[in-house]
């Protein structure tokens, strides 16, 4: 529950560790007692992701996922157990939300993400971070954060390798789209279920994503707005790659073709591992 002026009692024993640091403090906790996230997704990237957002003190968030919660999923998905396996994936997540901090607001949106709700649900919250699967998802995710003037909190992980980044026009970054113009077509990428994914590659990656989220609640550190961070659990190795704003992008860009969500979102449960952009 947000407090508008102070804090109270309890709130400072459960965030005093956080609050002792330099760029937090009580003021910074208030701003992530008020603030509101939606995700969309509540699988491999949205079970850190909403975990340790939670956790931080984020005041509400919106969970929107259509899928039930299957035994494959358990592994990767620690918002669930083996006993909610074949219950809703978003009344699971608040189950474990709530158990977490019950003193946020959790919003279960038990329905598809599509470009018929996406405006609609996106408007609600301050920031969008990004628990999806599939290239349209993500795509349509970064066209209605454009269109609502919202930072959207890119991620992707499959196999052994993972991505990140933030992407932001309306705070003078660039939108997915700057670095890939259109949908990959279907087929680009094999299906997750052939592919695979370690069990802590999501973890890595949708930890990534709530600190990109905090850091711009808080407005604190330097952020991966027009960076996109490429990780390679192999290797252990961490690059970001640099991604200039795109005069040319048909989104945000200075003659756009897109103008608003009237089709190309299929949806389609492919893995997510974007082109690499020119270094």
């Amino acid at each position: 529950m947000a407090i508008d002026r102070a804090l109270s009692d309890e709130q400072t024993k459960r965030y005093r560790r956080q609050i002792l640091l330099q760029g937090v403090g009580e003021e910074g906790q208030l701003k992530l007692l008020q603030s509101r996230v939606l995700l969309v997704g509540a699988g491999g990237l949205g079970s850190p992701i909403a975990l340790y957002l939670a956790a931080a003190g984020v005041g509400a968030l919106g969970i929107v996922d259509f899928d039930r919660v299957d035994l494959s999923n358990i592994h990767r998905q620690i918002l669930h157990g083996t006993g909610d396996v074949g219950r809703p994936k978003t009344e699971s997540a608040m189950a474990t939300l709530l158990r977490t901090n019950p003193d946020m607001a959790v919003t279960a949106h038990q329905e598809r993400f599509t470009p018929a709700n996406a405006l609609s649900l996106v408007d609600e919250y301050d920031v969008v971070v990004d628990g999806a699967d599939n290239f349209e998802t993500k795509f349509l995710l970064n066209d209605a954060a454009y269109f609502a003037g919202k930072p959207y909190v890119f991620g992707g992980a499959v196999g052994f390798d993972g991505q990140a980044s933030l992407f932001f026009p309306k705070g003078g970054g660039p939108c997915l789209r700057c670095m890939i113009p259109e949908i990959p077509p279907p087929g680009t990428v094999p299906p997750c279920d052939e592919v695979g994914v370690l069990n802590v590659l999501p973890g890595q990656i949708g930890l990534i994503q709530a600190g990109e989220v905090l850091k711009f609640i808080l407005r604190i550190g330097k952020s991966l707005l027009g960076r996109f961070l490429v990780y390679n659990f192999l290797e252990g190795d961490f690059r970001t790659i640099t991604v200039p704003r795109n005069p040319r992008c048909p989104l945000c860009g200075e003659n756009p073709t897109i103008t608003d969500l009237s089709g190309g979102y299929t949806g389609a449960p492919e893995c997510i591992t974007p082109p690499s952009p020119d270094e």
